[in-house]
Formats: C-alpha cells, sequence, structure tokens
C-alpha cells in the first residue's frame, strides 16, 4: 500500500521549506529569504509513532521566477494536489491576508481536498492571539507553528495523523536501491529522473541550474521499488561558489552521493570532459560509492566517435573510475534507462558481496604472485600476511602486514585493482585497509623490521 501524501502549499516566503525541516527533523529543503529558491516538489517520509505519511514541500503559488519558470512551479504545484491526501495551506501569520493568499485559498477550494490551515512564525503569544483573523480565507481555525525553531512540531504532527485517520501507513516502506543522479548543469539529470518516474516528477528546462534541491523520487520497475535522487547541476567547487543557491546546490549534491548506493555519474556526450566532471570522479571515488558513468544525449553523437572510442576516452580523461561501466542514453527519448538501471542493481548487489577468509586470501596470494611489495627507501621489506573482509557497502577489507608506512601508495592501488578483478567486486570500489598484526608479546604491534616481526605467523608470500 502507498504511503498517504501530505502537501505543502502557499504564497511564497512563508516558511513552506521550513515547515518540512521542521517536520522531518533534519534539513531536506533549502530555507532562503530570495523568493522562488524551491522549484520542484521536495518530499519526505515523515514517522508519528511508527505511523507513516510522504511530505512533499512545493514551490510558492504566484512566484514570478526569475528564469520564466512560473509556469512549471506551478504545474509541479498542481501535480502535488492531485496526489496529496491532505493539504497543509500555510500562512504568514505575521502579516495581513494579502491577495495571494487569496488566490491561494480559491485554488485549494477548486481541488477539492481536505485542507489545514497552517499559521507559520508564531514566535510570540501576541501573534497567536491574531490568529483568529485567518478564518477568513474559509478553511477554519489555524494551527500556529513556529517553523524556525520547531515550536508546535508534536501538535502538527499530531493532527495530520488524526486528519489522515486510517490511511496513514503502519509500515515503513520496503528498503530500496538509492540511486542519485549527479553532474554538471544541462547533462539531463532532471529528463532522466522523469523519464524513469513515468510523469514531469522535476522540472525539466534549458535554464542552467534549473534543480536547486535534492529531489527524492520514488519509481518502480518490474515489480521492484526504487529512489531516485535528482541533484543540482554542479558548476564550480563550493569555494568558488559566488551564492548561496551554488553553495546549497554544491553541498546537496556531495550530501545526495554519500547517501546514495549507486551514482549516476551523468556526462554529456557532445561535450569535452570538464575540471568539473573530474572533480565529481574524484568525489564519488573518494566516497567509495559504485558509480555508472552514464554518457546522455548519445543520438547527438552518433556519427562522431563510436561507443568503443568514446569509452577510452572516458578511460584517459576519468582514470580514477576506470572500473565503472558506461551506459549510453538519450533520456529525452527513455533509450537504455531501464538498462541503467539493471546495472545499478548488479553494481549494488557487488557492493554488498561477502567472501571468505579462503577466497580472500587466495587473492592476495595472486596479487603477491604477479608482483610483490616493493622495498622502501631505506630497505625495508613490507609484507603481507593476512587479510579478511570486515564490512560491505562498500567491500572493506583488512590486510594485515609488518608495518603499514613501509607499502607505497602505488603499491596499495595495485593492490586495491588486483584484489578487485580477482573476487566478484570487479565494478565496484573496494576499501583496503592496512593494519599492524599484534604482536604475542604484550599485545604490542609488529615492529618495523622482519626479525621483530612474530615468527608464528607465516606471511602469505612466503
Amino acid at each position: 500500500m502507498s504511503l498517504p501524501v501530505v502537501a505543502i502549499v502557499g504564497r511564497p516566503n512563508v516558511g513552506k521549506s521550513s515547515l518540512l525541516n521542521m517536520l522531518a527533523g533534519k534539513r531536506i529543503s533549502i530555507v532562503d529569504p530570495i523568493p522562488g529558491v524551491t522549484r520542484d516538489r521536495v518530499t519526505a517520509v515523515i514517522d508519528v509513532d511508527d505511523r507513516y505519511f510522504e511530505l512533499i514541500d512545493t514551490g510558492g503559488y504566484g512566484v514570478e521566477d526569475q528564469d520564466n519558470l512560473t509556469e512549471h512551479v506551478e504545474q509541479q504545484i498542481h501535480f502535488a494536489l492531485s496526489a496529496a491526501d491532505l493539504v497543509l495551506f500555510v500562512v504568514d501569520i505575521q502579516q495581513e491576508i494579502t491577495p495571494l493568499d487569496q488566490e491561494v485559498a480559491e485554488l485549494l477550494r477548486g481541488v477539492r481536498k481536505p485542507v489545514q490551515l497552517v499559521a507559520n512564525k508564531a514566535d510570540t503569544e501576541r501573534h497567536k492571539y491574531a490568529a483568529g483573523v485567518l478564518t477568513a480565507l474559509g478553511f477554519g481555525e489555524p494551527i500556529c507553528v513556529a517553523a524556525l525553531h520547531a515550536r508546535g512540531r508534536r501538535d502538527l504532527l499530531e493532527l495530520i495523523v488524526r486528519r489522515l485517520g486510517e490511511g496513514v501507513g503502519e509500515d515503513m516502506p520496503d528498503p530500496v536501491m538509492k540511486v542519485a543522479l549527479v553532474g554538471r548543469r544541462n547533462v539531463g539529470k532532471s529528463t532522466f529522473i522523469n523519464e524513469l518516474a513515468g510523469q514531469e516528477r522535476v522540472i525539466v528546462s534549458e535554464v542552467p541550474g534549473t534543480t536547486r534541491d535534492s529531489i527524492d523520487v520514488r519509481f518502480e520497475l518490474d515489480g521492484r521499488t526504487f529512489m531516485a535522487i535528482d541533484t543540482a547541476g554542479v558548476s564550480k567547487s563550493r569555494r568558488r561558489a559566488n551564492n548561496n543557491l551554488e553553495f546549497y546546490g554544491y553541498t546537496r549534491a556531495v550530501a545526495s552521493i554519500r547517501r546514495a548506493d549507486v551514482v549516476l555519474f551523468l556526462v554529456d556526450a557532445t561535450a569535452p570532459i570538464s575540471d568539473v566532471d573530474k572533480k565529481l570522479a574524484r568525489l564519488i571515488v573518494d566516497e567509495y560509492k559504485p558509480c555508472i558513468l552514464v554518457v546522455n544525449k548519445w543520438d547527438l553523437a552518433k556519427g562522431k566517435a563510436s561507443a568503443e572510442d568514446y569509452g577510452e576516452y572516458l578511460a584517459k580523461t576519468l582514470p580514477q573510475i576506470s572500473y565503472a561501466p558506461v551506459a549510453f542514453t538519450t533520456a529525452i527519448d527513455g533509450r537504455n534507462i531501464k538498462g541503467t538501471i539493471e546495472v545499478a542493481q548488479s553494481l549494488f548487489n557487488q557492493a554488498r558481496q561477502r567472501v571468505t577468509t579462503g577466497q580472500l586470501n587466495r587473492a592476495i596470494e595472486t596479487t603477491l604472485g604477479e608482483l610483490q611489495p616493493f622495498a622502501d627507501k631505506h630497505g625495508a621489506s613490507p609484507k603481507i600476511y593476512y587479510a579478511t573482509q570486515v564490512s560491505v557497502c562498500p567491500p572493506t577489507i583488512v590486510l594485515f602486514v609488518n608495518n603499514p608506512a613501509f607499502m607505497r601508495e602505488q603499491y596499495r592501488r595495485f593492490a586495491e585493482k588486483r584484489i578487485r578483478e580477482s573476487l566478484p567486486f570487479e565494478e565496484v570500489p573496494v576499501r583496503l585497509l592496512w593494519r599492524a598484526r599484534k604482536s604475542n608479546l604484550g599485545g604490542r604491534r609488529a615492529a618495523s623490521h622482519d626479525h621483530d616481526v612474530d615468527e608464528e605467523t607465516t606471511p602469505v608470500d612466503s
């Protein structure tokens, strides 16, 4: 059974995004005094004493969008209202009823959905005394909250549950694979998301930077439920971001990568790989996230390069993620979208694999048979004794050695690559942790020289 939906609606700058963040108990929507920051539908699953519903934040009704996206923003509001089981009509209690408030009230009367009036910014008792005038909007007595200060949170949550009645979900949604779409601006992330969702779930526009929040979109494929995370297009590093919106967009993209199970890294087939692409690749690698290099707009590159040639180009320009599979898509026509998600599922499964200690140490033996660790500049000889897998997502392997300081970075990279290829992790990153094996003498770490190492343990490479 799908979760009941609660939509937050109101004119710009009444605190809708702050309200979503308050009810969710964490920052999800961007909060900024600039009107029109929220454009798409931003969602969160809310838990109230093991009862669940989906909360949707929407753009400000009637905003004059600076990029001429007003019509798209209002279309997203109508989509949210059509799906809603309850509407939270948010007004600013510190201001008189405005003509735009009246327009929103008229809109809500037309959709004929249950509406709960919410008077936000009730920072003092004096503000609450003024709430009675809001009944003129035609939706009864409002509930007063101060979203920025989390005042009234529990009362509002309990009221929502009561108004939803039996429709409130009693079971948490099944775990889903979370797929984050990241990339530069205008590579087609939102088009890709809409194709997955089967509807215009996020605004698609040629205007750079249309998406500002991270948008969670649930979709089903062959009876399985997934979560796609659309992110703002990255144009600069956080240090060089020249305004709040670019800063938010970058930090949300970083957060989306961290909470994703698999990252779809979209690049534009018609444009060369940029410094921004390389920075994103490094970020994905640093977070040890399974990744698919999605070459979008492939229809526009036909005749200019073959898939094989383009794959070689990616390997040269983004060598740090050379293990990642490559998918060629045309999101606007839905080409290879489903196939890309199937590959993502395969990577997710790889990242959750566990291998036995025997399998792992045979892989270590193969690696050592191909290339022994290099002695350091002082002639100290590194030795690998044994290894064990301690975690998944990412597969995490601890290698016990005589002294981690002896292991050169070049050999660490070589070992990671060979271990990944020898085990069922060929297309996902593997985290290797190098640890000094404990001595039997008082629990001390093994010393730096071979004659000080506990000789009862035979190195794998002996």
